[in-house]
């Protein structure tokens, strides 16, 4: 084991390698469950082992096992030390010590029991023996992080390595980290908000947002986050997320957000200062029917999207669970902005109540599951006298730097969104403001180019050059058909 200080590039260097052990053995979209949990296993383990010591010195012996000393109490049968001697019927032994760790923690409840490593043909012994081996290298106890917020750093770093790595399966729930930074920035939580996140995935949007306020400063502590997540996996890794980011007080629940918000007290649907979300995009199956017949919460005020296409359903879930002085954010497919019909219908409810605030047109190819550029909408609930009745459009889709597989936003492109949407004023070529009559008689059609003059004026034309050439193309046409005249008439065509 190594006694070095574990740097970021170390350790994310170390976790990627771990996924190269698991290559030919399992899918590359399932190997996040593997990774995950045997990382949040050996942290916590590492932690629980330089606690025991301080409990040692401070208390006593008498106390070392004594769980109400702990974060997180690690029995015995789930200890590193342990699990690292088994070398028969290895991934037996690792659901046991998940399931020993549930049981002594009720914050991981339901959390490791989901991964399930005794499937000796994708998971023979040999290979959980390699990987429990290579997790031995580097202890993860504080004393030995260069810094502990790391740990969370690198936790995102392998999220997205994932998500290149298996593509579109892989992709579902991850948002480019560029993406999440510039929604976040734009709703600027501040001490003492509530945020939400109703589809949260990894928990991305969540972290940063508290991230956020300690870049300005102030105590982590002093956000309050919660989330939902239907797929299990992924509710299990968004709580890893959270705990190995220290936030946790996080509520973070499972379930179908449309179909059984969790959320709720008294019967109507709790309240948020700021909710933010990356939905899927023109989501099919849901549950409009369901929502038609049995909504206890009134959420689909505007009136009901398509069946095929959910994401005016997630606009309108989000707004009925902001408060009266919040916003939102929300990560769309363009379509969104200018289909018609009943989704039209919606639009046209939510503009003349003057809730959105700003429409900003991202670039192409910025996500792992689809290439299509995308677009963010801000929703306002309490917007400044100043900006009533009028909507801000950025074109942003000309603005990023262009890699290998996909593209990227720069910290420069997103300096140049944030301060267009600051200063909330007209950029040449860039962004607009416009009113609600002008986007009235654009039927309330929300396309950026609509508002937005993207086109390149055309080069003047200078009329004497382009007749001179025409004159010089007339001299080369005569002086050709003059050269054909004499071929032919050297072969006897004279005619």
């Amino acid at each position: 084991m190594s006694d070095d200080i574990l740097t970021l590039d170390k350790l994310e260097s170390h976790l990627w390698e771990s996924a190269n052990i698991l290559r030919g053995s399992i899918d590359s979209a399932d190997y996040k469950n593997y990774i995950f949990g045997m990382l949040f296993l050996k942290r916590i383990n590492d932690v629980f082992v330089e606690e025991r010591e301080r409990v040692k010195e401070e208390d006593g012996e008498q106390f070392v096992d004594n769980p109400v000393f702990y974060d997180f109490y690690v029995p015995e049968r789930a200890r590193w030390e342990h699990l690292a001697s088994i070398k028969q019927d290895i991934g037996a032994a690792l659901n046991k010590a998940f399931e020993e760790l549930e049981e002594e923690n009720e914050m991981l409840e339901g959390v490791l029991v989901n991964i399930d490593f005794n499937d000796k043909e994708r998971l023979p012994d040999h290979v959980l023996d390699e990987l429990i081996q290579h997790f031995s290298t580097y202890t993860l106890s504080n004393e030995k992080l260069e810094d502990p917020d790391i740990l969370g750093t690198a936790y995102e770093y392998l999220i997205k390595q994932f998500a290149d790595d298996a593509g579109k399966k892989g992709g579902e729930f991850y948002t480019p980290q560029e993406v999440v930074k510039l929604l976040v920035e734009i709703l600027d939580p501040q001490p003492g908000m509530r945020v939400h996140d109703p589809c949260c995935g990894s928990g991305g949007m969540l972290v940063y947002s508290a991230d956020h306020l300690k870049e300005n400063g102030f105590d982590t502590s002093r956000i309050t986050l919660y989330g939902q997540e239907r797929n299990l996996n992924t509710w299990a890794i968004c709580k890893m997320n959270m705990l190995l980011h220290g936030h946790y007080d996080a509520e973070i629940a499972k379930g179908d957000t449309m179909r059984d918000p969790e959320f709720t007290t008294g019967g109507d649907l709790e309240q948020f200062d700021i909710v933010l979300a990356n939905p899927m995009w023109n989501q099919k199956r849901w549950s409009k029917e369901y929502i038609q017949d049995s909504e206890p919460y009134g959420r689909m005020k505007y009136g009901y999207p398509p069946k095929n296409k959910g994401d005016w359903a997630w606009i309108q879930h989000m707004l009925a669970s902001t408060n009266q002085e919040g916003r939102l954010g929300i990560v769309l497919d363009n379509g969104a902005l200018f289909r018609s019909r009943s989704e039209g219908k919606i639009r046209k409810k939510v503009l003349q109540d003057d809730l959105i605030e700003a429409v900003i047109a991202l670039p192409s190819n910025l996500f792992a599951n689809t290439s299509s550029p995308g677009c963010i909408l801000v929703f306002n609930k309490d917007k400044p006298k100043e900006r009533k009745d009028k909507v801000l459009f950025i074109y942003a889709e000309e603005d990023y730097e262009e890699l290998s597989n996909q593209n990227r936003l720069r910290e420069e492109d997103l300096e140049k969104v944030l301060d267009a949407y600051h200063n909330f004023e007209d950029v040449e070529k860039y962004c607009r403001v416009a009113d609600m009559e002008e986007i009235e008689r654009n039927d309330f059609n929300l396309n950026v180019p609509r508002y937005v003059d993207t086109t390149e004026p055309e080069e003047p034309v200078d009329i004497d050059e382009v007749l001179d050439d025409l004159e010089q193309l007339e001299a080369e046409y005569e002086e050709i058909e003059n050269e054909l005249e004499g071929y032919l008439s050297e072969l006897g065509y004279d005619g």
